[in-house]
């Protein structure tokens, strides 16, 4: 049986006839809770030993294509698409089943232009996912993947896809609209305040939660001091960072708004340009995020200490790569920001 749609030829031939024949697409085989996976690549060609596995995976007919003028194979059409979108320390997967996957080649973060998303997807017939923008990603991790709906789509899909990546490279200086920023390796100066962990009279928990988070990003604490609940005290021990050079000032305790919590005064008063003293994040609304002549300087609220991910999780790999935190980036962080749900 002959079928033709747009220009594309397909013939449907029983199984058993098509020995010799090239496949005009992959094939699927699922084993519910233990496999699924391409049986087929397009392009193989069928042999006798095939027609049982063809059978065993519900095909008793196969498409032999030929494609129509300004039309291409998924596979080739989501090839196109992710080459438009690759860029530095991204790599990509081979196409299967007309899909096309881009993973990144190192740490850091990635930076996704959401509004370009959304101007390919409604081109229709193809699909672009990707992680939200800002996500930390590893050697390995997916990114995006390039998606064709149909078995074939017109060319010009597709040369609408490169049209607005090209345009995009344009006005960005040539950055790809998916790309990884590397982390910069912070030399990080810590201040535990707390007359209770001054004193000695409970253990400090803030030092090892930290240097755990610095590390995961390649970054280090590479001094902790500690101070009491003194004004005072704690501005002079910020000027003493300071004058130490490290990249990043972390404050911790007393974030609260308790008469007896002296932290956020002390940082306004030791200089700090405030950007922001509480953030719409949970857990970590109490975080204070500023800057002390030109280093970032956070005030981190007691949840850093044992929950897994708070508003310090978010900003910190977005310093690390080179941004500086304004106050609308703090405001737009309340969607999304319910982060222990």
């Amino acid at each position: 049986m002959n079928k033709q749609t747009s220009g594309t030829k397909l013939t449907e031939v029983r199984v058993e006839d098509a020995i010799g024949m090239r496949l005009a697409h992959d094939l699927t085989r699922i084993v519910p809770g233990e496999f699924k996976g391409r049986l087929f690549k397009k392009g193989h060609i069928v042999t006798e030993s095939d027609i049982p596995k063809l059978l065993d995976i519900g095909k008793e007919h196969i498409y032999i294509m030929e494609l129509g003028e300004g039309e291409l194979h998924e596979d080739d059409a989501a090839l196109r698409m992710a080459q438009a979108f690759t860029g530095e320390g991204i790599t990509l997967s081979e196409p299967h089943e007309g899909k096309v996957s881009l993973k990144s080649g190192m740490l850091g973060l990635a930076q996704i232009d959401g509004a370009l998303v959304e101007s390919i997807n409604r081109l229709g017939e193809i699909a672009l996912a990707t992680v939200r923008n800002h996500t930390v990603v590893k050697p390995g991790n997916p990114i995006a993947s390039t998606r064709v709906i149909p078995l074939f789509v017109e060319e010009s899909k597709v040369a609408g896809v490169e049209k607005l990546a090209a345009a995009y490279r344009e006005q960005h200086d040539g950055r790809s609209p998916l790309s990884i920023r590397p982390f910069k390796p912070f030399r990080i100066g810590l201040l535990t305040t707390g007359g209770e962990v001054f004193s000695g009279r409970i253990q400090d928990k803030f030092g090892p939660a930290v240097r755990s988070k610095a590390a995961e990003y390649g970054s280090e604490v590479i001094e902790q001091r500690f101070a009491p609940d003194d004004r005072h005290t704690i501005v002079k021990e910020i000027h003493y960072l300071l004058a130490a050079g490290y990249d990043m000032i972390l404050v911790t305790g007393g974030m609260s708004v308790d008469p007896d919590d002296r932290t956020p005064a002390a940082i306004s008063e030791a200089g700090t340009d405030v950007v922001s003293y509480g953030t719409p994040m949970l857990p970590g609304s109490m975080l204070l995020m500023g800057y002390l002549k030109g280093v970032p300087i956070l005030g981190l609220p007691g949840c850093v200490m044992h929950d897994p991910y708070t508003s310090f999780d978010v900003l910190l790999p977005r310093i690390l790569a080179g941004d500086t935190i304004t106050r609308d980036d703090i405001v737009t962080m309340g969607y999304g920001g319910l982060l222990g749900c």
